[in-house]
């Protein structure tokens, strides 16, 4: 799937004036895949030079003074850049003016079939079927997706956003989602149904922006090597965990596609833009998704530079196993997380919740602590950061985003995460509560992270309250603060850091008795 890159345009709108901090809407990243023009490694330098394994002849090739009055023969036999009648670096008669009919479509995507098999080094198996939809209409398609949630699952969900302080108890976190999806998404790719969709942002004849594409067409030959459906992506770490590896693989490609756009391919653009993050309805739930978007590229990098796309292939045997392993490529595969187990101890009618679908836990990782300390910085438009944005951002010489890897998702905060369990629980009267075990690699990095939490507890109206009846630190939020008014428990044990939620200071002990 190919996210655009909503959120930094508007916060650079809202932060530009601030200190040290240089940066326009013109120069932000549309994209997560992007790079500056410069190869950044000799693995990427090797990539910008023509190979002749599996060319075209050079006097038929593009850019060698020949007018391409003919297409290059077809070999004997499907080859690497080759596919469908089209080799990667051929020119095509297409105009998209007025969108793209049913043989331009093909012939646009035979020539990127070829295109990301000559990056990638992989063959596709067989081709895949491509829609090109307009913005309001995949809109109106991901607006429905969330009507038929089993009550439980929707509790559970918006216990969730609430625990991380990014969707209020009065919100539909399963429709602010949806709403999100509809404006960031470019493109996606369903294994399921083995067919790509792209959303263009022309209303009247959608058109096909290329290098969108290409990483659909790549999702497709990742499903067709390496099969996509085996994963196990049932929580949201673990499901940003192996996203870092499958989405960072796709958006590097993408990238190495790009570049090449930019001088030695012709390519397809859609020249509409979106509205660069004023579409979203929530910035933290995108956040916590964009997480494998941001660092994922830089992982599946790492990995070539020390194996080649050899090394990038064998981690889908054993992909990441968490964010942190993304997030800090040098801790993977040997720094495993820890999987908590949090016991019941409720008392009266509060009961877990058994969310349908999926497991009856969460897991939000080091990508979701990380975005939740992030999120009042986008909330307040830069009044409020926990996590400040010099340190958030990833700025380059000029200091102007990274496109690359746009975001900074280490912080001492968050950094030496081992692994959380987040369990939702729910009363007679419709009250949901909640348990968060958050576990890490020593009780100094647990501090750390109790005081930036105490941090978000203070920027979201808690007091301290007197309460003798359990270890740790007792807080309130007020009725009619902000949205969040309830009572939490703090209790930091060694490496450990538990957070139980009721609705009232006298509820805590029936969410959970007050051993830790």
């Amino acid at each position: 799937m190919r996210r655009t890159l909503a959120v930094a345009v508007a916060v650079l709108m809202v932060l530009s004036g601030c200190a040290g901090f240089v940066g326009s809407e013109e120069s932000t990243p549309a994209a997560p895949d992007g790079a500056d023009d410069t190869p950044s490694s000799a693995t990427d330098a090797a990539d910008s030079a023509a190979s002749t394994d599996d060319a075209p002849p050079a006097g038929d090739a593009p850019g060698s003074g020949n007018a391409m009055a003919q297409s290059p023969p077809d070999p004997d036999s499907d080859r690497l850049g080759w596919e469908g009648g089209y080799w990667y670096n051929e020119t095509l008669s297409v105009d998209q003016s007025d969108g793209l009919n049913e043989s331009e479509l093909d012939t646009v995507v035979n020539r990127s079939m070829a295109r990301v098999e000559r990056i990638r080094g992989l063959e596709f198996e067989q081709s895949v079927p491509v829609e090109v939809i307009s913005r309001a209409e995949f809109r109106n398609q991901s607006a429905g997706g969330g009507a038929n949630y089993p009550p439980q699952r929707r509790a559970f969900d918006n216990a969730k956003f609430e625990a991380l302080f990014m969707i209020n108890e009065s919100t539909d976190s399963i429709a602010v989602q949806n709403s999100n999806t509809g404006a960031s998404v470019g493109g996606y790719y369903s294994p399921a149904e083995k067919r790509i969709v792209i959303v263009s942002e022309n209303t009247t004849s959608p058109k096909l922006n290329e290098v969108t594409l290409s990483q659909e067409l790549f999702h497709a030959l990742q499903d067709q090597q390496f099969d996509l459906t085996r994963y196990n992506q049932s929580t949201q770490e673990r499901h940003n965990a192996v996203d870092g590896l499958v989405e960072g693989d796709g958006n590097y490609v993408d990238w190495l596609y790009e570049q090449r756009c930019d001088g030695e391919w012709d390519c397809l653009e859609d020249s509409a833009r979106g509205g660069g993050g004023d579409g979203l309805a929530n910035y933290g739930p995108y956040l916590i998704q964009y997480q494998p978007y941001s660092d994922g590229p830089a992982f599946v990098r790492q990995l070539r530079e020390r194996g080649g796309w050899e090394a990038v292939n064998a981690a889908y045997e054993n992909p990441p196993a968490s964010t942190e392993q993304v997030i800090h490529p040098d801790r993977y595969p040997n720094d495993t997380p820890v999987d908590p187990i949090v016991t019941d101890r409720t008392s009266g009618t509060w009961q877990q919740l058994e969310p349908e679908g999926r497991p009856n836990y969460g897991e939000l990782g080091e990508a979701g602590v990380n975005a939740m300390l992030v999120y009042p910085l986008y909330e307040t438009k830069g009044q409020t950061q926990i996590i400040p944005a010099q340190q958030w951002y990833n700025l380059n010489e000029s200091g102007e985003v990274e496109e690359f890897a746009p975001f900074n998702y280490d912080h001492p905060y968050t950094d030496g995460f081992r692994g959380d369990r987040f369990v939702a629980y729910q009363n007679d009267a419709g009250e949901t509560g909640y348990v968060w075990k958050l576990v890490w690699d020593n009780s100094s990095q647990a501090g750390e992270f109790l005081d930036g939490y105490e941090r978000l507890l203070q920027f979201r109206s808690a007091r301290e309250v007197r309460d003798a009846s359990g270890p740790g630190t007792v807080y309130r939020i007020a009725e009619g603060d902000n949205g969040f008014a309830d009572a939490f428990r703090v209790v930091h044990d060694g490496d450990t850091v538990y957070i139980v939620n009721a609705p009232t200071v006298d509820q805590l002990s029936n969410v959970r008795a007050t051993q830790s």
